[in-house]
This record gives C-alpha cells, structure tokens and sequence, in this order.
C-alpha cells in the first residue's frame, strides 16, 4: 500500500473516531440529563419543583441534600406541599433569624439577640408543622371521596394500580399530586407496599393508615375490595364530621396556647418603654439574664402543657 494511501486511510479512521467519541459523549450527556430530571421528578420534592420557576442557590441545594439534615428537610417540605427547594428555605430561614436577632439587639438590649434568633428557628419549624398538618386536614378531607372512587374503578373491574392512576387524575391537590407520586412510583417498578408505604410516611394520619392496609391488604391477598372500601367510605365520613365537631370545641384553648408566649413577649416591649434601657440593665448581670432564660422557659413549658392537654385524638 502506497504511503499517501495509508496516511489517508488513517486520517480517515482517526477523523471517524472523533466523529463517534464526540456522539457518544453527546448522547451520555443527554442520557444523564434525562435521568437526573427523571430523578428530580420523581422524587420527594419532584412534583413540586417542576413548575417552570428559575431555582435559587442550586450549589448549596445540592450539598444539602447530601447531608441528612437536607434529606430530613426535603421530606418535610415535600409533606407541606410548598413549592421550595431545601437550599432556599435554609437561607430564607437564616435571613429570618438574622433579622430577628439584629431587631432584638436594636429594640430590646444585646442580650436578646441570640434569644430572637432561636426563636426564628422555632417559628420556622413550626410554619412547616403547620403547613404539613394543614395539608393533612385537606388530605383527610378528601379520603371519603378517594375511598369511592377507588371503589368505583375497582368495581368496574380495573386492577388497583389502574384506579390509582384515575384517582389522581381526577381528585385535587393534595390528593391528586400524592397519588399522582404513588402512581409515578408504581410505573417505574416500585412495590404496591413500598409506595403505599411511602404515602403513608409523608402524610401521617390514623385515616389514611387505614386506607392503606386496606389496599395493600386486598392487593396481597388479591379478595375483593369493593365491599370494604364502601364500609371504610362511610366510616371516614363520619370520622370527618367527629374532627370538625371536636376541632371547633378546642379551638378557643388552641388561641390560648398561642396568647400566653405572645403576652410574655409584649410584656418586655411595654417594660422597655415604659423605662427606656430597663432590659439592658436588667439583663446586665448573670441573676438578670438567668431569670430571663427561666421565664422563656416558663411560658415554652406553658405553651406545650396546654398543647399537649387540649390534643384529642379522634
């Protein structure tokens, strides 16, 4: 084989090489970028972070989803149905206890500043108590009408993962997105327990665990459904009308619980003004700031014994 025959076979070679490398890294890129977004939406927070918003601090979401602070947190924003990533309700969260601790300082002495700042953790943890519960009620409320409809697409003869499926299609949120997760969790081969589980974990609820083992149950043993989703329908029902009746009875004492912190608070501003730099003062020495932690104290202790006392479980 003549040279210039040679050195063009092996240019050509060499130039299809880098051709099909080139390809080939194009199409890993694309497959990985299909994954992590398969990823993403089917996740925890999928559901909730797919509505087209540009996302803030990415770098930080993504090393706190690494640690199990993050996975924790991820968890419980995916319970809440807020529509956030980790990383930008931990800064958000860190802008509030900082303004908190800088008003403290400013308002009431130095001494409060720390004190302001914890606080601000603690309001923060307890909006997504809040918004977690809140998204439950709505998710309990809507059982008797999932329990009917499931049990119309069963008696119609479709199999469970099918009237899933149709369940969340036609039921609002919370219901529709939750269900819609079980029925994503479904598609890509996860077990009928492990979704149903996983459900039941996010929004904890006697009602809904009852629902649950009721399907797992009939999906294991493979009876009829029908019959005991009609009885649980009419049960949950009744178990809506028993919470509403019980949640109006206790909610003077829920106001309470929340006016005893909030008088112990108003009543340091009314000191500070009525006497200009009296908490400086005050929490100037080890005895003043002592009895200032055992007051905060004092009235946590009485919000979470009032709390505790006025919860029912129905």
């Amino acid at each position: 084989m003549e040279l210039p025959t040679l050195v063009r076979l092996t240019t050509g070679i060499t130039l299809l090489t880098c051709v099909l490398a080139v390809l080939g890294v194009q199409s890993y890129a694309a497959g990985r970028a299909r994954r992590a977004a398969l990823v993403d939406r089917l996740s925890h927070t999928g559901r909730l972070t797919t509505g087209g918003r540009r996302r803030h601090f990415r770098g930080l979401d993504r090393r706190l989803r690494r640690t199990g602070l993050g996975r924790r947190l991820e968890l419980r924003l995916a319970a809440t149905g807020l529509d956030i990533t980790p990383g930008e309700f931990f800064v958000y969260m860190l802008a509030v206890v900082a303004g908190l601790w800088i008003v403290g300082e400013a308002t009431l002495a130095p001494f409060f500043g720390p004190i302001a700042g914890l606080l601000g953790i603690w309001a923060a943890i307890q909006f997504l108590n809040w918004q977690r519960q809140k998204r439950i009620e709505r998710f309990i409320g809507q059982l008797p009408e999932l329990a009917r409809i499931l049990a119309n697409a069963t008696q119609a003869g479709l199999a469970l993962r099918t009237a899933i499926g149709m369940a969340a299609e036609e039921l609002e949120a919370p219901a529709g997105e939750e269900l819609g997760r079980v029925s994503d969790q479904l598609a890509i081969g996860q077990s009928m327990d492990d979704a149903l589980g996983e459900l039941a974990d996010r929004l904890p609820s006697r009602e809904l665990v009852v629902l649950v083992t009721t399907l797992v149950l009939a999906n294991r043993a493979g009876g009829q459904v029908v019959s005991a989703l009609r009885n649980l329908t009419e049960t949950l029902e009744e178990r809506k009308e028993t919470r509403r009746e019980v949640r109006t009875q206790l909610s003077q004492v829920t106001m309470t619980s929340y006016a005893v912190p909030v008088l112990g608070i108003g009543a340091l501003f009314l000191m500070n003004g009525v006497k200009d730099g009296a908490l400086e003062r005050m929490t100037g020495s080890p005895v003043g700031q002592a009895c200032v932690i055992i007051a905060f104290a004092l009235y946590a202790l009485g919000f979470l014994l009032i709390r505790r006392m006025s919860r029912i479980d129905v």
